[in-house]
């Protein structure tokens, strides 16, 4: 065990008288030299001038010192650039785009798979920081030999896409898939599945809506479970769903199944499990459409109110078929008059679309507007009681239908009739909306343009005549 220096320890009183005599010594030889140089000046010719001029010197040091450190008080230290801040400031004088390149950015959305090692999603950002992407949000959805990252990036306007793309590859990933993305794309993924969440607890009719605007640029089909002729169709996926790569298959909760289809890009189990999520929530919730009706007053003084409309308005629907004359149900159906009945359960149901009815105030039905999700298109049809025909009915029908179509994010609406319905034609062209026009053996289809078109690329500028010499 070793021993301690103690404050009573005799080493720690050895020490203390050395460093005392050395204190003294220095002392006695101090004041020796102060009294050596005092009788110096004392004594000689000049000693009172060599002592106010001492003084003075020692003032004139003093005040230079006070200017000196009030001048420099705010000044920040200056410290020697480090070789990191060199080279950062090198690489920013020589990349950083002006003010106004700096405004020129284009949003995309971008999806690659990369390894599942530590290190890899840092090298995947780096190469993108080298061309100035900037990262504004990103989903990691796991795979069994890797990961998918999805990200939302905000590139300089003059990077094209395959540019984009060869700097993740250089990065490290593999299976790039690049498009351009807009402001809507902004919303962070938990925002907008809750979105999409609420909108499908309110309206039955919103989920084919919803699983496109989860899963993106995708076709979705509603197969029932049963067909027109009231036939068993087989087919129906297990509770859980499948996953095949590109195509997803749920079991819809109002019978048979949904299909969903996207060719250019796999599903993820991530996205299949989102997916599925929405359907259960459909399933819990049970049939349901919002209760909301509207009172029109017609140009000839009748008025009419306008609601939603599913499968409980079938009877109403079959009666009114009844009263329709042999043209008119031709004009809507273009198939045998007598199966118009069968198809009503199907275009009533709000899995397939959405149902506006027109009833009159005695309370009976009298027009009918469908918007029906046809994979990736939206078909539009209206049928108008006879008696109720040229009386503004099946126009206002149309608009609140483009209307729904449009809040639904659709870019196009399209008509099947006939050539020589009239009504129907007059009632397209009162949406001053574009139109075009495809006409194949009697059959008339009419497309409407909700959103515009985009502007064509300016042409490139003429060379200048070459110069005579």
């Amino acid at each position: 065990m070793t021993s301690r220096a103690t404050p009573e320890h005799p080493a720690r009183h050895h020490h203390r008288w050395r460093r005392d005599l050395v204190e003294l010594a220095a002392l006695f030889t101090a004041v020796a030299v102060a009294d050596i140089v005092a009788n110096s000046i004392a004594h000689g010719p000049d000693g009172p001038v060599l002592l106010i001029a001492s003084a003075v010197a020692l003032l004139a040091t003093a005040g230079f010192h006070t200017w000196w450190s009030r001048r420099h008080r705010g000044a920040p230290p200056t410290a020697s650039p480090s070789p990191a801040d060199g080279a950062r400031t090198a690489a920013g004088s020589a990349g950083a785009p002006r003010a106004t390149d700096r405004k020129a950015t284009t949003l995309w959305r971008m999806r690659t798979t990369v390894q599942d090692e530590p290190g890899t999603l840092a090298t995947l950002c780096a190469a993108l920081a080298h061309h100035r992407v900037d990262i504004l949000a990103l989903q990691t959805h796991p795979l069994a030999d890797g990961t998918v990252d999805e990200f939302l990036l905000r590139a300089p306007e003059a990077l094209p896409s395959a540019e984009l793309t060869r700097a993740v590859t250089a990065g490290g990933g593999s299976d790039t898939w690049v498009e351009r993305a807009d402001t809507h794309d902004l919303v962070d993924a938990p925002t907008r599945v809750l979105t999409l969440a609420t909108r499908t607890a309110l309206d039955g009719a919103e989920l084919p809506l919803a699983l496109r605007q989860l899963l993106g640029r995708c076709t979705i089909h509603s197969l029932p479970a049963k067909s027109l002729t009231g036939r068993r169709l087989d087919g129906r996926p297990p509770v859980e769903g499948v996953l095949e790569e590109t195509v997803m298959r749920l079991r819809d909760p109002s019978g048979g199944a949904i299909t969903i289809e996207r060719p250019y890009l796999p599903f993820t189990p991530t996205e299949f499990a989102r997916a599925r999520a929405l359907v259960e929530l459909d399933a819990r919730l049970g049939p349901r459409v919002p209760h909301r009706s509207d009172v029109l007053t017609l140009p000839e003084g009748n008025a009419i109110t306008v609601r939603r409309a599913d499968t409980g308005d079938l009877d109403a629907a079959v009666e009114m078929h009844g009263r329709c004359s042999s043209a008119t149900l031709g004009q809507r159906y273009h198939g045998p008059i007598g199966d118009a009945d069968r198809y009503l359960a199907h275009l009533l149901s709000p899995r397939f679309g959405r149902t506006l009815a027109a009833y009159t105030a005695s309370g009976r039905l009298a027009a009918l507007g469908h918007l029906l999700w046809d994979g990736d298109e939206t078909e539009i049809a209206l049928i108008v009681e006879d008696e109720w025909q040229r009386r503004g009915v099946g126009g206002e029908l149309l608009r609140r239908l483009v209307g729904m179509a449009a809040e639904a994010g659709c870019e196009s609406v399209y008509a099947v009739t006939q050539s020589a319905n009239t009504g129907m034609v007059a009632a397209m062209r009162a949406l001053e909306l574009p139109l075009d026009y495809q006409i194949e053996k009697g059959t008339l289809v009419i497309t409407a343009r909700l959103t515009p078109a985009p502007a064509p690329a300016p042409a490139p500028p003429l060379p200048a005549p070459p110069r005579g010499r």
